[in-house]
Parts: structure tokens; C-alpha cells; sequence
């Protein structure tokens, strides 16, 4: 059977990159309608009809979406090049597999997570030849990484196949931007990774219709990520911190001085750091970060910061919960305690949500200002933390709550300190004796 293709120039370059000798992970897409789904479901068609005993598989978040879209895709891809079900390949629908009459085939898996399954041990005995995800942006970092130790293992040498993992999706604020979108656009991007950008211009068979849809998208987020390929943007409904105010928070020189006081939160001896904040009202005028340190270390560090700007102890706040109370102990200051009730009987789930809430408000009303000269990772840390302030349970009636730092650091790799730090600030316009004019209701 001959096979002829006629892939566009972006689909030409994911092509190449597959058949590159050392590239292990290819990413294509980055936009709507730039034939990434065409591409994933063509390259693994040719793969089966080109390798007998040949063994892959097709993943998505859900099956149901899988069958629904992609595989519709796949199809279409196979009715282009005259491929018959029942003929050249059969569907099983009920053990969610094609397979083609050479005896190669493609597993369609569901990678949704479970958290009776948090490492997806489901996968571990499976071995393939390669594999591909669509729609990353939806899919479980965890996923993707146990997947990328599955194949590789099934006739790789006896067909001279390399074991390369294919992947698509839209632009999307999680480990897809991290693992990269970002590097990509830093030129740090790892050899054996690929990366093709591919939007709906891209695609002269869809191009004009896309084009005409996407336009009429009201969404501002949206229509960055789906038409422009824009992957600052997140149309995530629970956020609480637009993007641009998120920037906005290093340039806004128009915030006034205020109260002086300093926030700290304090980490263990571990991967997580040690973030203190000194404060001129909402103005973030010096910061020191700490990794791996003692809680003397850091409680020297406070009183010098407290004794360079004149702030009294009953000014500092520390994080109380773990490490972060032998420094309350040591300096006599203020603790905050995260799970402890919100003050004032306002309407939240604990002290931390609150301090939250009132803090994204803030920023997305220009009320804050950082001041200090970070350093670019730090800033890049801040930006990715903030946009991670989301509502829990959106549709709750109940009380309003963030997502737990548990979540953020799955989506992140790492603990939020910085949002943390900076949302303690709002503590001291909570108290009865701070003015009311600097208060958020």
C-alpha cells in the first residue's frame, strides 16, 4: 500500500522531528486550527501500515472526548488516504483499540486523573513502540511522565523505530508552558525536545473557516490562546488575578507609602524557600529568600530587616504553622496561622482564603508594588504563583476558598512562596486597629 503525503510546512517541520534520531518528545500545536490532530492521527496510521507488530498508543484527558474528537479525526484521516474500517483496520469499541491487519495497533487510553491512582500505576506494566497525547493543556503532568517510560519497549530494534513521544494541545498556563513553551521562548530549550508552533493561519485547507470563527470569540483570553497561539493568557473561570494586572504589579510606582511591616514565610530544610517581605504600605520595598536555613537564620535576617526600617515586632507576621513558629517564638512577633478562622466573620473557608481574596483584589485594582529589584526567575515565580490564586469550587455557594497549595504544587513542580508571602500582607488591614482608609471590602 502507498501512502502519499501532502502535510503543510508546520506539520512538514513536526514530521522531521519525528524521524530525527535524536529528538525524544515531539510538541506541535500552540493554537487552534493548525492540523495538529490531523498530524498526530496520520503519523501513527502510517506508522501502523508501515511497521507490522508495530504497538502505540492515542491518549486524551477523557475517553469519551477521544472517541468524540480525535478518533473522529482519525477517521477522516484514514477515509484521505482510502484506508477501510473492516478492511485495512478494525475498531473495537469495546476494548478501545484499532488494529490493523499486519498485527500492529493503537491502544486508545483515557489519562484522566484519579486520586486512588495519583502516579497512574494503571500504565506500568504497558509497553509500546511510541506513543501520543492529544490535548495536553488537559492531561496530569504525571501522566505524561509515566507514558514517556512505557514506550521504547515494545520492537523498537527489530522495526528501527525510535521510542518518541508526540504531543499537542493549545496554549495552556500548566506543565505544557513549563516544560516548553517557556524554554522554548528562552532558547533553552533540551536537544531531544521539539517544539513547532502551529496556528490556524498555518493550515490552508481550514485556514478561512478557523480564521471566521476564532474572530468572533468575545473571550479576550480566549481568543489570545485559540488565535493568536497567546500562552500568557489563561481563561481559567476560577482565577482571581487577571494576567496583565498580574505585570502590573512591577510597574505600578503610583502606589502610595503606608504602614510599614514585614511578612515571612518560613520553610523547612528542603526544596522550598524561605521568603520575607518588608512592606511600605503596599509597596514591596526589599525581600530576602532563604533556602535551606535554620529558624535562627531566618529570625536574624527579620531583625535586621525590622532594625534597618524602624518596624516594630508587633508589625512582623510570620507564617506559624511547622518551622515558622520557633521564629514566632524567637522574635516575639505575630503569627499567622493558615487554617485558623477568617476574621471579621466575613465570608471564607479560613484565614489563608481570606488573605487571598482581599490580596487578588488588590492587585487587579492596581494596589500594589514591587519595588525591590528581583531577579527575573524570581519575577517569573511570582507571575506563575499569582495566576495559580483560584477559586475552589466555583460553583459553591458556600464559603469562598482557594485551591489547595497542594494542587499548586502539582501544576507548578514547587511551593508557592511568594504568593503566599505577599497575600499575608493583607493580615494587617484586617486588624481593628489599622486605618480605614487603607482597608478592601
Amino acid at each position: 500500500m502507498k501512502i502519499i503525503l501532502r502535510p503543510e510546512p508546520k506539520q512538514h517541520k513536526a514530521y522531521e522531528a519525528l524521524n530525527n534520531d535524536l529528538i525524544d518528545v515531539v510538541y506541535f500545536g500552540g493554537g487552534a486550527g493548525g492540523g495538529k490532530t490531523w498530524w498526530i492521527c496520520e503519523s501513527k496510521m502510517i506508522n501502523c501500515v508501515r511497521y507490522p507488530g508495530y504497538k502505540t498508543f492515542l491518549g486524551r484527558e477523557e475517553l469519551k472526548r477521544l472517541s468524540e474528537s480525535t478518533l473522529l479525526t482519525f477517521f477522516k484521516v484514514c477515509q484521505h488516504h482510502k484506508l477501510i474500517n473492516g478492511v485495512h483496520y478494525k475498531f473495537n469499541g469495546q476494548k478501545n483499540y484499532i488494529e490493523f491487519r499486519n498485527s500492529s495497533r493503537i491502544d486508545l487510553i483515557e489519562l484522566k486523573y484519579y486520586p486512588s491512582d495519583p502516579l497512574y500505576e494503571r500504565f506500568g506494566s504497558l509497553e509500546f513502540t511510541d506513543g501520543a497525547i492529544d490535548e495536553a493543556g488537559e492531561v496530569n503532568y504525571m501522566a505524561f511522565d509515566v507514558l514517556k517510560s512505557r514506550i521504547g519497549r515494545h520492537m523498537n530494534k527489530e522495526l528501527k523505530v525510535r521510542g518518541t513521544i508526540s504531543i499537542t494541545g493549545n496554549p495552556k498556563k500548566n506543565w505544557t508552558y513549563k516544560y516548553f513553551y517557556k524554554p522554548f521562548k528562552a532558547g533553552t530549550l533540551p536537544s531531544n525536545i521539539a517544539f513547532i508552533q502551529s496556528l490556524y493561519m498555518d493550515n490552508q485547507y481550514t485556514g478561512k473557516d478557523y480564521e471566521r470563527q476564532l474572530s468572533q470569540i468575545t473571550d479576550k483570553s480566549t481568543k489570545e490562546r485559540l488565535m493568536y497561539g497567546n500562552w500568557e493568557y489563561d481563561d481559567d473561570p476560577a482565577k482571581l488575578i487577571e494576567y496583565d494586572s498580574i505585570l502590573d504589579m512591577f510597574t505600578n510606582s503610583f502606589v502610595p507609602n503606608g504602614r510599614k511591616c514585614i511578612t515571612a514565610d518560613i520553610a523547612r530544610q528542603g526544596k522550598d524557600f524561605t521568603r520575607i517581605v518588608t512592606w511600605d504600605g503596599f509597596q514591596l520595598i526589599e525581600t530576602v529568600s532563604l533556602e535551606k536555613n535554620l529558624v535562627t537564620q531566618a529570625a536574624s535576617e527579620i531583625k535586621i530587616l525590622a532594625n534597618t526600617y524602624s518596624i516594630p515586632m508587633s508589625q512582623v507576621l510570620v507564617d506559624e504553622d511547622g518551622v515558622g513558629g520557633g521564629v514566632k517564638d524567637i522574635l516575639h512577633c505575630k503569627g499567622f496561622i493558615n487554617n485558623s478562622r477568617a476574621l471579621n466573620n466575613e465570608n471564607y473557608d479560613n484565614l489563608k482564603s481570606q488573605c487571598y481574596f482581599k490580596f487578588a483584589k488588590r492587585v487587579n485594582d492596581s494596589g500594589v508594588w514591587i519595588r525591590d529589584e528581583l531577579s527575573e526567575q524570581d519575577k517569573d515565580y511570582i507571575i506563575e504563583e499569582c495566576e495559580q490564586i483560584k477559586k475552589k469550587d466555583i460553583d459553591s455557594d458556600g464559603r469562598q476558598g482557594i485551591i489547595p497549595k497542594a494542587k499548586v504544587k502539582e501544576l507548578i513542580g514547587r511551593s508557592p512562596d511568594w504568593s503566599d508571602v505577599l497575600s499575608m500582607r493583607e493580615w494587617f488591614e484586617l486588624q481593628p486597629e489599622a486605618p480605614k482608609g487603607n482597608r478592601v471590602l
